[in-house]
């Protein structure tokens, strides 16, 4: 049977944290009333013209550095020509032929399934800055459409990766590098939910070793797990298309979520429909050497790079920093614990990557809004260091920070969990419960060897779980062997 194999690529939208339009003051902020961020600019009224934010152009460039690209040091914007609704001038100011990042690249991770990685690159073709849209709205009006034009004007970057994709768990691998990398940078919040990263997935199958074959384009689509979903039942049915002897045609699909699958929306354009031409309101865009390099200098230090680092400087594992690295709040927020408790890496690791995360988890936060601040959990992790609770102690204080309750030295003083370190204490508990057990005792010393977890329960039972575990199994195996 020949093997088929499809070819994606991905086109992800990716809406720039600018406070306003890409050329005017219009704020971008999300959520206010429909159409009242939408001025003169982005209506395109006679006679007003388009001056280019700075700080969207700043931040398609730090893109650019950060994925290796190259940036161009002229690019020039051009007026994209089609009809809709919601672009009330007739066209969106896009980039065609020079944009202002070409060719870089990203290296991505896959399970093989066997416990390994298998590491992969996916070249990015380029990524030009461009308006978005504004915003049909059909669900609240019987038998017509609203428009909202707050949307139109905000600034995007538009990514375009190569045709290097062959499944939907390599697309969905991408465009989770994607999102974190952005979110990094500072450049775009990613919410996915409120649109500002998004994805259009083109999709193609052919028989191994044939040439491209005809693609599809689904639109906008706003999670990883749509975007796999998607991309898998439309390999499917190209597939079972050619297979039963039809066609694909070139068009534009969209995926509904309910069903699982995507439909027809319309043929799909050649980017000669679109009548591309220089935008001749806005200049040419000039990016010199200085300009670039002092982008190029405030890059902060990206997901891999830190991720190598958390692994040689703290002697975690590649699980472990990976965890705490993916996003720069949670490395952070380590590095604060590390530094401010003076405990060794791994346990603030295990602290943070477990204890925290795991209870953040279930009540819905994440780091950034942690109940429980940096400085406050590296006060208990000073108290499990320096041994002045055990570590069941620990988690009931955990439990009580994370309820509100204080700071971990109020907590252990209120709920009297410090610590038995007096060695002649501990023995005396534990010759009480020898005394107290003379048939284990004899068992134990006949050869039964198990007994030792309930000498162990009983001496912790005796100092109300407060003796500290190393020296009491130390004294207990001692006064155990005669």
């Amino acid at each position: 049977m020949t093997e088929w194999e499809a070819v994606i690529g991905l086109e992800v939208h990716c809406q720039l944290m600018t406070k306003s339009k890409i050329f005017s003051g219009a704020a971008t902020a999300y959520g206010a009333e429909p159409n009242t961020q939408a001025d003169g600019v982005t209506l395109g009224f006679p006679g007003v013209l388009p001056v280019l934010n700075g700080d969207a152009l700043r931040m398609a460039v730090t893109f650019g550095l950060a994925i290796g690209a190259e940036v161009a040091e002229r690019c020039v914007f051009a007026r994209k020509h089609y009809f809709y609704p919601d672009l009330p001038k007739g066209y969106q100011i896009s980039q065609y032929e020079l944009p202002i990042v070409g060719k870089g690249k990203l290296d991505i991770e896959l399970d093989d399934g066997h416990g390994g990685v298998i590491h992969k690159t996916i070249g990015v073709t380029r990524a030009h800055m461009e308006e978005d849209a504004g915003k049909s709205l059909h669900e609240n009006y019987s038998g017509a459409t609203g428009i909202d034009l707050n949307r139109a004007g905000t600034p995007l970057i538009e990514i375009v990766s190569e045709p290097d994709i062959r499944t939907a768990q390599e697309a969905v691998a991408y465009l989770k590098k994607l999102h974190q990398l952005v979110v990094y940078l500072g450049i775009c919040d990613g919410n996915m939910q409120e649109g500002s990263f998004r994805c259009d997935a083109n999709v193609s199958v052919r028989r191994k070793g044939e040439k491209f074959g005809t693609r599809t384009e689904t639109k906008n689509v706003n999670s990883f797990r749509y975007v796999e979903k998607a991309i898998e039942y439309e390999i499917e049915r190209q597939i079972e298309v050619i297979e039963g002897g039809g066609k694909i045609i070139q068009e534009t699909r969209l995926f509904n979520p309910d069903t699982g699958e995507t439909k027809s929306m319309r043929v799909k354009e050649d980017a000669n429909d679109y009548r591309y031409f220089p935008d001749p309101d806005l200049l040419p865009i000039v990016c010199t050497p200085e300009y670039i390099a002092d982008i190029l200098s405030k890059l902060p230090e990206l997901p891999e790079a830190k991720r190598a680092r958390f692994e040689q400087d703290y002697g975690l594992s590649v699980y472990d920093a990976k965890t705490l690295t993916s996003s720069r709040e949670r490395a952070a927020y380590y590095e604060a614990v590390v530094k401010a408790s003076g405990a060794e890496a791994k346990l603030c690791a295990n602290w943070v990557a477990t204890n925290l995360l795991g209870a953040l988890n279930k009540i819905g936060k994440d780091i950034d809004t942690s109940p429980i601040g940096s400085d406050a959990l590296a006060g208990l992790l000073k108290r499990i260091a320096d041994k002045t609770i055990s570590g069941n102690g620990a988690k009931e204080v955990f439990e009580a920070m994370l309820a509100g309750e204080g700071d971990a030295d109020s907590i252990i003083k209120a709920k009297g969990l410090v610590q038995i370190t007096d060695e002649s204490a501990i023995v005396k508990a534990i010759e009480d419960v020898m005394a107290k057990n003379p048939g284990q005792l004899a068992e134990y010393r006949a050869g039964k060897d198990k007994l030792f977890g309930f000498f162990v329960g009983q001496a912790m039972k005796a100092t109300q779980g407060k003796a500290n575990p190393d020296a009491l199994n130390r004294l207990l195996k001692e006064k155990l062997a005669g």
